[in-house]
């Protein structure tokens, strides 16, 4: 998750954050947190969302996570997985535990508190949490993801519901079952509906790469995802203008939207390595941070060195694989090869899987493109950037595309840079 603190209502205090989910830290030591940190700030974030559920050990994690925060000057806030059943003494309690933690993220001078859910927690439920934390000395700034609440028409009517919240998360960062683009309609309304109400909080808008997960008893699914880590972005920065964008996610990875390395040390059970274990999302970072670099500066920046980050699915839509559902919306994401160029100077690039070859052309900045691989198997996709017939760099895809044999349905993507 990336948060970010808009150009137009806090220039003096820009922010990048991404969602790490804590419950994938339970081999942590303070290592991997400083090595997580140290590969987030490389491209130009400031913190962690610390998402947290109740069990545990979690919270024996945030020792370290804060001490490898304060160590790196990088900020950290609490995000509560309401999915759980939180006592509202327990998050007091964390709260007041970290709170005043130099590397806690304040909102306007307040401690940012968000979630994941807890719509179905009463509006008393989050003024007796806000009220006893005031009790104790610490007003925070509460901007919550009420993942119940997607819809346009309901911005105001959830606001009229939870009198005690201030701001805002918008979790839906994907098209919503559907073979479409995902718009900014639910962002504008719940953006422009925080202001109209006066709230103090932040809009926090989401910026997502990817979403496909096979772990069966129903959560088998993927979103139509083929270029919404484009385009999403440009949302963020041209349309909605969110006070905080936040990326999803850091190290979610059954859910197949993480952009860190995978982390060996972590225990992903049984299923979810059949479709993570191998398929590398690092190149997604190099994305980011020519993105993150325009939202907090507000304009495109200069262009250094040409590359080109490509994503792919390994598997076919048709293919029937032993094991696994066939997942949800399995119809929608294209059997192609993607390419997003970054250039210094106009080029064409080559996109190039088996005997079937796209040539486009792509101007100084950024521009993305295609090439189908329905029918193309054992074949690895070839990259080219040329310019004046010539090839300038090139790679190729480590993972070949497989039309004949799978043993459990995959809808993940594994992502490259030339």
């Amino acid at each position: 998750m990336v948060c970010s603190l808009s150009l137009s209502s806090h220039p003096e205090a820009l922010h990048i954050c991404l969602m790490l989910q804590v419950q994938n830290s339970y081999s942590y030591t303070k290592s991997d947190w400083a090595a997580d940190i140290s590969a987030a700030q490389a491209i130009g974030i400031d913190g962690f969302a610390l998402n947290t559920a109740v069990d545990s050990y979690e919270q024996t994690k945030y020792p370290d996570a804060f001490a490898a925060a304060q160590a790196a000057d990088f900020d950290l806030f609490i995000s509560f997985d309401m999915t759980y059943e939180w006592e509202t003494t327990d998050m007091v309690n964390l709260v007041k535990q970290y709170a005043s933690s130099s590397s806690y993220y304040k909102w306007e001078g307040k401690p940012l508190v968000s979630t994941f859910g807890g719509d179905s927690d009463s509006n008393d439920f989050w003024t007796t949490f806000k009220t006893d934390l005031a009790n104790a000395g610490i007003s925070i700034s509460l901007a919550p993801a009420f993942i119940d609440y997607r819809e346009p028409d309901e911005a105001t009517q959830m606001l009229s519901n939870f009198t005690a919240i201030d701001g805002f998360f918008n979790w839906w960062s994907w098209p919503a079952d559907e073979n479409a683009n995902l718009t900014t309609d639910t962002d504008l309304a719940y953006k422009t509906a925080l202001s109209s109400a006066g709230r103090s909080g932040p809009y926090i808008m989401s910026v997502s790469p990817w979403q496909f997960k096979e772990l069966g008893d129903g959560q088998d699914w993927v979103e139509q995802c083929d270029t919404l880590w484009d385009y999403r972005w440009q949302q963020a920065i041209h349309d909605v203008q969110p006070d905080i964008v936040e990326i999803v996610t850091w190290n979610d990875y059954g859910e197949s939207h993480y952009i860190s390395d995978i982390n060996p040390v972590v225990n992903l059970g049984d299923l979810a390595p059949l479709y993570v274990d191998g398929f590398d999302h690092s190149g997604w970072r190099t994305m980011a941070e020519y993105y993150i670099s325009w939202f907090k500066n507000g304009t495109a920046p200069v262009i250094e060195e040409d590359k080109v980050i490509y994503w792919y699915r390994v598997y076919p839509k048709s293919i029937t694989c032993s094991q696994g559902a066939l997942p949800r919306n399995s119809q929608f994401p294209e059997d192609a090869v993607f390419a997003f160029s970054i250039l210094k100077s106009a080029a064409n690039i080559s996109l190039t899987i088996g005997e079937s070859t796209t040539t486009y052309n792509a101007g100084k900045g950024v521009a993305i493109g295609s090439v189908p691989f329905s029918k193309m198997d054992g074949q690895k996709p070839v990259i080219e950037i040329m310019r004046d017939g010539q090839t300038v760099k090139s790679g190729t895809g480590s993972k070949a595309i497989n039309t004949t044999n799978c043993d459990y349905y995959n809808f993940n993507t594994f992502v490259g840079v030339v």
